[in-house]
């Protein structure tokens, strides 16, 4: 599974990268190998200062070794070797009317002192945060995903929604990141699902990826903008900062396990602003944003 998994992602990085590269017509991804030294390593990919793209990074890892501290206190265990490979993207456009976009898709395994499998599972999900609320383009995207879902399985899309609408929750502000999509951890294998149902149900939702975000890009690139639109979008810019600092599970493991600092803050977004207290003008588009990011919205 780990073999097929890896094979999955390492084809993935490049029809994402390619089809963006595209989609942008000026910026490339610079690649940059890097290993780890207790065991593995990644590829990580990253644009800047396209037509369309402002920053992003699509970026893989397979790392493996003895199990981290943090690790071993969570699953109970004393000592024991992990995997773990997966792919993780976050594309901050450079228009604000076009929203940013997050994904990954995960795999690990732990074994015992055998080598042995004792556990295995998948993780991952994307999410959209947009600056301006088109209804559409929301729509556009959860229907994407609950059509990659509902293929395995009609209770899916529901369910993980919802954890992906608890999980990317800015409690500090009382407000979500953005219109949410879907999150899910811990997938198991399990008397109704094989570990092969559940590669074929993560590896649907990565092959759904593009097709949930590109025709949103298209459809709002060329829209003008001006100066205030731009710095609307670095305040709010700086909410999904927070988030990723304070709450983001993969950030937070990533600085507690002595990970690849470059990787773990590629997701930043280049300029940000924190304006003090600043609130929408009432009955702005800005304010309607805000409006709906205070509660979960069925968007679908």
């Amino acid at each position: 599974m780990k073999d097929q998994f890896y094979a999955y992602i390492q084809q993935l990085q490049d029809t994402i990268t390619s089809k963006l590269e595209e989609v942008d017509g000026k910026a490339k991804f610079q690649e940059d190998l890097w290993k780890r030294k207790e065991g593995g390593g990644g590829r990580t990919r990253v644009i800047e200062n396209g037509n369309i793209f402002e920053k992003g990074g699509v970026n893989i890892s397979a790392v493996h070794g003895e199990l981290p501290e943090v690790l071993r206190k969570q699953f109970g265990v004393e000592s024991g070797d992990f995997f773990a490979c997966g792919l993780s993207l976050v594309i901050h456009p450079k228009n604000p009317f076009v929203p940013t976009v997050h994904a990954n898709w995960r795999y690990f395994e732990m074994y015992d002192g055998e080598g042995n499998i004792v556990t295995q599972w998948f993780g991952g999900g994307q999410d959209l945060t947009p600056y301006y609320l088109f209804d559409e383009d929301a729509i556009h995207f959860h229907t994407v995903c609950k059509e990659a879902c509902d293929k395995h399985n009609s209770e899916f899309y529901p369910k993980f929604k919802e954890t992906c609408d608890n999980y990317f929750w800015n409690a500090h502000r009382n407000e979500a990141r953005g219109v949410g999509g879907l999150f899910f951890d811990y997938l198991k294998k399990t008397d109704e699902f094989t570990m092969q149902d559940r590669y074929d149900f993560v590896t649907e939702v990565g092959n759904s990826f593009l097709n949930s975000y590109v025709p949103i890009v298209e459809r709002r690139r060329d829209t003008e903008y001006t100066q205030v639109n731009k710095d609307w979008q670095e305040v709010r810019r700086g909410r999904y900062v927070e988030f990723n600092l304070v709450h983001d599970r993969g950030t937070l493991f990533g600085l507690k396990t002595n990970g690849r600092i470059e990787s773990i803050l590629m997701s930043l977004p280049p300029v940000v602003q924190w304006k003090y207290n600043h609130n929408p003008e009432e009955g702005s588009e800005e304010a309607r944003l805000v409006s709906i990011l205070q509660k979960p919205k069925n968007w679908v």
